[in-house]
């Protein structure tokens, strides 16, 4: 509460627009806390609109029994780290519940909240495309007005690195890409963002702030934040965040902030404005190869570009 009323002083002419409880397992957070952030959020921003209040949570019973009490706390959207239906797979992510606890969870997210959200990890080592294609429609069938869908990235220093778990080769990649986003669009809820999906009108607000570059607020241990052009990143231990909150506030070059801004923006189905596309490299000869698209005022990535995503953004910002 301290922190947030020290921080948003920057901030004071802004509206409220969402509130993402997120990192690590905020649904083991008294909803008496929840209820007071909540409170004093708005308190210092008075909302235009209702504003979309987000709360993560593991599928367990611990969590998911207490969904009532954090709706009577102002949480009027959940987002499910599901991962998975099927118990090998679960194992295999290292996750702790079981596939019934994830759709128990789902079901009391359906009885409790008028938006829901849950998230799966695809292109694991044991599935093939068409496996994949067959368990996401049975995974849609309980989904309401959104979910995510992750292809699994192995970064360095984690432990799937370090016990050198494979991912497909890029022409399999595109074919569990394609089948995520034909099986999803099918079921009415078309992606928005590379890994997102909804129903027309119920995008994540909260995650169309980032994507959209716009300015956020990042509060408790390891959060990271954008302030009128300043990235904020908190003390990432819980002990040393106790003593001082504030890691490092950097005033971003206008460079720092275009490159964010294209990485961030071309994620997106809507794309960018297209009055960036003079400060953007190679332009025409990714438009030419069927990379990108300009229309209706707006820079798209094209299908093709979606699939090499991260070498085309890298494109785009090269020199």
């Amino acid at each position: 509460l301290m922190e947030l009323q020290n921080l948003s002083e920057p901030l004071r002419n802004h509206s409220l627009v969402s509130i993402f409880f997120g990192g690590g397992t905020p649904s083991l957070m008294p909803p008496e806390l929840v209820a007071d952030l909540i409170a004093e959020a708005r308190k210092i921003w008075p909302a235009e609109t209702e504003p979309e209040i987000t709360l993560e949570a593991n599928p367990t019973s611990v969590e998911y029994e207490k969904f009532r009490d954090f709706k009577a706390a102002g949480i009027n959207r959940v987002s499910i780290g599901v991962q998975s239906f099927d118990e090998k797979e679960l194992k295999f992510l290292g996750r702790e519940h079981n596939a019934d606890e994830a759709r128990t969870a789902i079901k009391y997210a359906g009885e409790i909240f008028d938006n829901y959200s849950f998230d799966l990890i695809y292109a694991l080592t044991t599935q093939t495309p068409q496996g994949w294609g067959k368990q996401l429609k049975e995974a849609l069938k309980l989904a309401d007005k959104h979910i995510s869908l992750y292809q699994l990235t192995i970064e360095r220093g984690t432990n799937f690195y370090e016990r050198k778990v494979e991912v497909p080769h890029d022409e399999q990649a595109a074919e569990f890409y394609e089948v995520t986003q034909n099986v999803s669009k099918a079921h009415g809820l078309p992606a928005y963002e590379i890994s997102n999906h909804a129903q027309p009108g119920f995008e994540s607000r909260h995650n169309l702030t980032y994507w959209r570059y716009g300015d956020y607020l990042g509060i408790g241990p390891g959060a990271h934040g954008r302030i009128n052009g300043h990235a904020t990143v908190m003390t990432r231990s819980p002990e040393k965040w106790l003593e001082n909150p504030l890691e490092t506030n950097t005033l971003l070059t206008e460079h720092e902030k275009f490159e964010e801004r294209i990485m961030m923006g071309i994620r997106l189905k809507e794309g960018l404005p297209a009055s960036l596309k003079t400060r953007l490299s190679n332009f025409e000869m990714l438009e030419k190869e069927g990379f990108i698209t300009q229309q209706n005022g707006r820079i798209t990535a094209t299908k093709k570009g979606f699939l090499m995503l991260n070498s085309l953004t890298g494109k785009l910002l090269e020199g």
